[in-house]
């Protein structure tokens, strides 16, 4: 998703770009996506990442259906809408969501240019508020924003909520060992096992990573793993570092169970108790 302050080393500012598009990409920079137009042109030929994100998405690429006629799909963090674009030329219908309106600007500007962008629509939300959405979706990109929020397992949950089948999961993590996996309850007296090398753990940022301050939470491997089975998703494949393409089993309706009501309280149906007449307004006690 957007960040609050741009990190300028990993974008381009769009200058370098050529042809007849070359000041109309200048104006709307600086540019995280180097988006391919159909005239030739590139919005960010000299980003600092190479040729961002087409390298990413031709490890994911192989790992998705050729053909995605007839699909819905959620793309969570879209930027100027690289994977949305792509997506809809193998035939998805696509909801891409930012909640930064620069890149939903460079997005809708690079709608009009490129083929199948009418299958994409665009809008400016938070990834909590997809918990509004009442539809499923065939395919959930969830890619590239885990790490740059606040409370991260509350939209992971939200998110595994809306994908219907497909998942696909890619967040920013920190080196670890092999991954423990714990195949019964962990018992009060052995939590100094949660020290070992290799259990799921979140690192907190208190302050910046790489000048970003909405790196709030960097993951390792283990945790994301764990997450996803936990949220009752399987691990289809792997095509790519840190990039995980998930499909929903039959244990996801019991573990949404597990925390069906403190999604419902999210979404302002939790259940509350009749409160009695005249009864002071809920924080309005004595102080």
């Amino acid at each position: 998703m957007a960040s609050a302050r741009r990190v300028k080393t990993l974008q381009s500012a769009g200058r370098s770009a050529e042809g007849p598009l070359a000041e109309e990409i200048a104006a709307l920079g600086p540019w995280f996506h180097n988006l391919h137009l159909p005239d030739g042109s590139q919005t960010a030929p000299d980003h600092p990442l190479g040729d961002f994100p087409r390298r990413k998405w031709n490890e994911l690429a192989v790992a998705l259906p050729n053909d995605l006629k007839g699909l819905s799909v959620l793309d969570i963090g879209c930027n100027a809408g690289f994977h949305s674009f792509e997506l809809a030329r193998r035939g998805a219908r696509v909801l891409a969501i930012d909640s930064d309106e620069h890149y939903l600007r460079q997005a809708r500007w690079a709608k009009a240019r490129i083929e199948h962008g009418d299958r994409v629509e665009f809008a400016r939300m938070q990834v909590y508020e997809i918990a509004q959405l009442e539809q499923q979706f065939d395919l959930v990109l969830f890619m590239g924003v885990f790490y740059h929020l606040r409370y991260p397992v509350l939209a992971f949950d939200l998110v595994t909520e809306k994908a219907g089948d497909r998942l696909v999961f890619q967040s920013l993590t920190m080196r670890d060992d092999d991954p423990v996996v714990l195949s019964h309850s962990l018992a009060f007296e052995a939590m100094k096992r949660l020290n070992e090398p290799g259990w799921p753990k979140m690192a907190f940022i208190e302050r910046e990573l790489a000048g970003d301050p909405t790196n709030w939470w960097i993951p390792n491997q283990s945790c994301m793993e764990t997450l996803l089975r936990s949220a009752g998703f399987r691990v289809e494949a792997r095509p790519g570092h840190e990039l995980f393409v998930c499909r929903r089993t039959k244990a996801w309706e019991a573990a949404r169970s597990r925390i069906a009501d403190q999604l419902d309280a999210v979404r302002g149906l939790g259940r509350r108790e009749p409160r009695g007449e005249g009864a002071e307004p809920l924080g309005k006690g004595p102080r």
